[in-house]
């Protein structure tokens, strides 16, 4: 696995510090270097992940101050959970201005004959009830600041989708939808929403898919003022 130090080879494009960014998955690999540098560049950080010990274990290694930190396990099926974490999220910072959807979860290898029903419904509630809970929790908060930023990971498949991955390149082309709608709906409120796309992501650097700095390094560029004219687009980074 990566280990997140890999953030000092990223070069920040110009942007403030001290905005509020809501990080999911945040104990993932790639939610874990994400964190580290956003932390790097000055702006609070919200947690938000299923396992406790893992974002203790994360919280020791940002070592930010009480007043940068938010984090809380949470399960994104609920949507009374995460409407109540917006609302805390708000109540520490005062305003949310990035929310980065990293939640991962794939299924695949069967054809459609031999994949059973509880698959597609796992994959409608990871990657399709959590982003919808989401934007309609965070959806207004972020339209209040006349600038903001909502990025997902999406694989590159999902407008030409290979056999026996049908299920996951539903959910994730749904996903996909929900953002470039998002998009247009906070359009004039100046936030935009952008999906970035992976053929794989190469957590051990071997050279097989796209790294994660090569991930966190596009996050970085679309969360700076140079991009606010960036808007739904699936950036193809492979």
């Amino acid at each position: 696995m990566n280990n997140p130090s890999t953030s000092a080879h990223i070069v920040p494009m110009p942007f403030r510090e001290g905005r509020s960014i809501v990080i999911t998955g945040a104990t993932g690999a790639l939610g874990k270097l994400t964190a580290k540098t956003f932390a790097e560049l000055g702006h609070n950080i919200a947690l938000l992940d299923r396992n406790q010990d893992k974002l203790d274990s994360l919280v020791k290694d940002l070592n930010l101050p009480a007043n940068r930190l938010y984090t809380q396990t949470i399960d994104l099926l609920d949507a009374h959970a995460v409407q109540a974490s917006a609302e805390a999220v708000l109540s520490k910072f005062g305003s949310v201005h990035a929310l980065f959807h990293l939640v991962g979860g794939w299924t695949g290898g069967k054809t459609f004959t031999d994949t059973p029903h509880e698959d597609l419904k796992s994959m409608l509630k990871q990657h399709v009830h959590t982003t919808f809970h989401l934007f309609k929790a965070f959806e207004e908060p972020l339209s209040k600041n006349g600038w903001g930023r909502v990025i997902i990971v999406s694989p590159s498949t999902v407008s030409n989708p290979p056999a026996k991955r049908g299920v996951y390149t539903a959910a994730k082309a749904a996903q996909e939808t929900m953002m470039l709608a998002l998009a247009a709906e906070l359009k004039e409120a100046k936030v935009t929403a952008n999906i970035i796309q992976v053929h794989s992501i190469d957590i051990e650097n071997k050279g097989t898919g796209t790294t994660l700095t090569e991930i966190v390094s596009a996050m970085t560029y679309l969360f700076s003022d140079e991009a606010d004219k960036i808007n739904g687009a699936r950036i193809p980074l492979y």
